[in-house]
């Protein structure tokens, strides 16, 4: 079967033939017709995220959409090496798919998987948002930024404050649902001011300084709770954090992710978010191209326009 073939650490996937899968007692088959390029496939790729452990060769990305072998249209996850997501057939566990919305369609459902799952598992699984809170959304002008915005409105959000370095992006957040937009250069001006007003969850998409800035912030408010749940990290992976921010607040650090979430948590969350969209508007811009094309189109994912390489049938 045809497939995108990681070969080394380091090498991006490479289209050509690769052995099918055999079905066993604790696997299905999955038909695939899209997989989306995401960071998190890009790190896993490049053996550089915390959840690689990756054997050579194998088959590019971790979820897709596709059909089961009587043409039953669902999501799945894959972890298990070499069976990645970006060819024309792969295996799962059983408990790792999902059933898709007849009305949504397949392709849109794989770009917004891991940019929906995001934000609607931090929100209900770390954060546990309830009804009205304000939640501060830090990177809102990506992909899985602005689609958070939109999310938090759906779950209850009461007040939705967007931060984010793209200022026309901001301006039309304000039309998805965000109460209030920053860019970047104005949040350490800015932040005492929205904490003393409240913020009870923050969803952190960049890390490094803008997060510090926040939690520095939030501390200022002593007893005040403030959930912060860390995301993703384009603005840097570390960062120095002093020990008197925890130790004298209620601000509250947690991760969402691979890792902080049973694997079964982050498929219902993507289930759940999935049956949501295709009732209300969760589209995003992505551009498909075709599975062959996989070398050229690696390069061309960026944070606001999500790639889909997409198996022709």
């Amino acid at each position: 079967m045809k497939a995108a073939i990681v070969y080394s650490a380091g090498k991006l996937p490479e289209y050509g033939d690769f052995i099918e899968p055999l079905v066993d007692a604790d696997h299905v088959m999955i038909n695939v017709k899209a997989a989306a390029v995401s960071q998190l496939v890009k790190s896993r790729t490049a053996g550089t995220h915390y959840s690689s452990r990756m054997h050579y060769p194998f088959i590019a990305g971790i979820d897709g959409t596709g059909y089961l072998s009587h043409g039953e249209p669902v999501y799945f996850l894959t972890f298990g090496t070499p069976w990645g997501s970006m060819a024309e057939k792969t295996l799962t566990q059983v408990n790792h798919i999902v059933p898709l919305p007849a009305t949504l369609d397949p392709v849109l459902a794989a770009a917004l998987a891991n940019p929906g799952m995001s934000s609607w598992a931090a929100l209900t699984r770390r954060a546990q948002l309830r009804t009205g809170e304000t939640v501060l959304i830090n990177g809102a002008t990506g992909t899985s930024g602005s689609l958070a915005v939109r999310i938090a409105r759906h779950l209850g959000a009461g007040k939705i404050i967007a931060i984010g370095r793209n200022v026309d992006a901001l301006d039309k957040l304000r039309a998805q649902g965000a109460d209030i937009t920053l860019p970047l250069e104005a949040l350490p001006t800015s932040l005492l001011a929205l904490m003393a007003e409240g913020i009870d969850v923050v969803l952190d998409y960049l890390w490094g300084p803008s997060a510090l800035d926040i939690m520095t912030a939030a501390a200022a408010g002593a007893e005040k709770v403030v959930r912060f749940v860390q995301i993703g990290s384009l603005s840097g992976q570390a960062l120095s954090l002093h020990s008197k921010l925890l130790r004298s607040s209620g601000l509250t650090l947690m991760g969402s992710g691979l890792g902080s979430l049973a694997n079964a948590e982050l498929i219902a969350s993507i289930g759940e978010m999935l049956q949501t969209a295709a009732l209300q508007d969760f589209s995003i811009p992505f551009q498909m191209r075709p599975l062959s094309d996989v070398n050229t189109a690696w390069e061309e994912d960026n944070s606001r326009c999500r790639t889909v390489s997409v198996v022709d049938r």
